[in-house]
């Protein structure tokens, strides 16, 4: 007997990019939706037209170039808001407009200020003027975890017989437990009349540490769509990660009487893609991607796997993307072979000039490392991309010395706006002396938060990979960096920050208001 389809969609791109410091270019959304599309995920949100003209034409971009998923823009319950959307997935091969309004008590009276008859009189108004642009309209109760039933069932039934396709139940700020979870969409399902005419699903937020395991109860009880993000990555503590859902219904075929079609092997791909543009590295412990959840050290555990593989495995580490192929890339590697592996692994330009540039790159860090792999390719590339998009402050040479029984010095010079400009200064360490001497020029007025190094393949001349998050009013960045220099890493990953911080913040929350 054939599963029925547990449909997967994917809001990296929306959700994911509230993260603090998250924040994504149009090519880099674009990179990571082509990414998603060979993952083969059913609907990617693109992101929230009306936050700010960047996210429209993020949106419009992603809209052009995708043709086997549906492309999906949020929009609250306002005529501006939907129209907007409606405008940005004009070329879409298969659109989705996502609509909602808030439906629990505290949203209704202390955000919205509007009664339960404004709320559904609203709602049901959203969605009949989304389906001007498309029939496939998505309808959500923000705060659904917090509403109360007898209402949630009556603005489901309202939207539903208004012509929503999907309605997700959110659990916006991540306050349910998994039992539940699981009660209220069984009761949703049994309660609201016209429950058959739409697919319900559900957005679990990791409050507590239980989207996961809401979504799965959620689905356990009749929810055939989930809505997670790559990593986990979202709002606050972040949403349900696509790749602990996907592989726990694949693996609990027992448990599900559901199953996705997406092609497993390209999550670990997918992992490394967002953890790379967005700079929020993946922890070695993380289930399905984390770079120890294929890795044995007790003897015990060996000797069982050596044996049996299934002893201590329940799945194939391969069946994720996880594999010690690789194609062996170095400075006698040509421009063929360089770009047959960047195709190979999703990426691809948009002129012969970047190809070019790109494979400038890959000489340059050839010289320095023997053996060119996977990651340093994807880094290379993210890397490329952060020089294209930020231009007003670039790093053209650095010195610095440390010493024992010395303070360490930095002497930088920096572009800034087609001006050189020098800098030096002491510090506890050499990336602290650097930091200052950047600092001494720019003038960010910002507070570092983190500094993170993490080494992107093995060996001693691997690239490092730096992370650096500042803020500034309220306003967190992050800045990313890669050399197998981690000083030069460092500055680079300190300037990157910088620019965004220089760059002025236009953009709207989708939570700010409904309606």
């Amino acid at each position: 007997m054939s599963k029925e389809h547990l449909i997967i969609f994917d809001t990296t791109l929306r959700d994911g990019e509230q993260s603090p410091g998250a924040s994504m270019t149009k090519e880099e959304k674009v990179r990571i939706a082509k990414a998603l599309e060979k993952l083969r995920v059913d609907v990617i949100e693109a992101g929230f037209p009306i936050a700010s003209p960047g996210d429209f034409e993020a949106v419009k971009a992603v809209a052009a170039v995708i043709k086997d998923s549906t492309v999906c823009g949020l929009a609250r319950a306002m005529d501006r808001d939907i129209d907007t959307a409606g405008e940005a997935l004009a070329g879409a091969k298969s659109a989705r407009i996502h609509t909602f309004i808030a439906t629990s008590p505290i949203h209704m009276e202390r955000k919205l200020r509007m009664t339960p008859d404004q709320v559904v009189e609203q709602a049901v108004h959203a969605v009949k003027r989304a389906r001007r642009f498309t029939d496939d309209v998505e309808f959500s109760p923000e705060d659904a975890g917090r509403s109360e039933l007898d209402f949630l069932c009556r603005v489901l039934e309202a939207v539903i017989d208004a012509g929503a396709r999907t309605v997700n139940i959110p659990d916006t700020v991540g306050y349910s437990v998994p039992y539940q979870f699981g009660d209220l969409i069984r009761n949703l399902l049994e309660r609201v009349p016209n429950a058959d005419k739409a697919v319900f699903s559900v957005h679990c937020h990791n409050d507590l540490g239980l989207a996961v395991a809401n979504s799965l109860a959620a689905v356990r009880n009749g929810a055939r769509q989930v809505e997670c993000t790559i990593n986990g990555l979202g709002e606050r503590a972040g949403n349900a990660a696509l790749e602990e859902i996907v592989m726990a219904v694949r693996t609990r075929q027992d448990h599900f009487a559901c199953d996705t079609r997406l092609d497993t092997t390209q999550i670990v791909h997918c992992s490394r893609l967002v953890s790379g543009i967005t700079g929020f590295p993946v922890q070695p412990n993380k289930a399905v991607v984390g770079a120890n959840a294929f890795a044995h050290e007790s003897g015990i555990h060996q000797d069982g796997v050596l044996k049996h593989r299934e002893t201590y495995e329940i799945m194939r580490a391969e069946d994720v993307g996880w594999t010690e192929n690789r194609m062996v890339l170095g400075k006698h590697s040509g421009r063929n072979a360089f770009k047959s592996r960047l195709g190979e692994l999703g990426i691809s330009f948009d002129s012969e000039e970047e190809v070019n540039a790109a494979f400038a790159r890959f000489k340059e860090l050839a010289d320095k490392k023997h053996e060119i792999f996977d990651e340093d390719l994807q880094t290379l590339v993210t890397d490329a991309n952060l020089d294209a998009t930020n231009e007003r402050v670039k790093l053209v040479s650095m010195r610095v010395c440390s010493e024992t029984g010395e303070t360490p010095r930095a002497d930088v010079v920096l572009l800034v706006d087609g001006q050189e400009e020098p800098g030096a200064a002491i510090g506890g360490g050499p990336v602290d002396a650097t930091f200052k001497a950047i600092e001494s020029i720019v003038n960010s007025g910002t507070v570092l938060r983190l500094y993170s190094v993490n080494n992107i393949t093995s060996g001693t001349d691997a690239q490092g990979e730096v992370t650096v998050r500042l803020e500034k009013g309220g306003r967190v960045v992050n800045g990313q960096g890669a050399d197998t220099d981690i000083i030069i890493a460092s500055a680079k990953a300190y300037i990157n920050a910088c620019n965004k911080v220089l760059k002025p913040l236009r953009r709207a929350h989708p939570q700010a208001a409904d309606v």
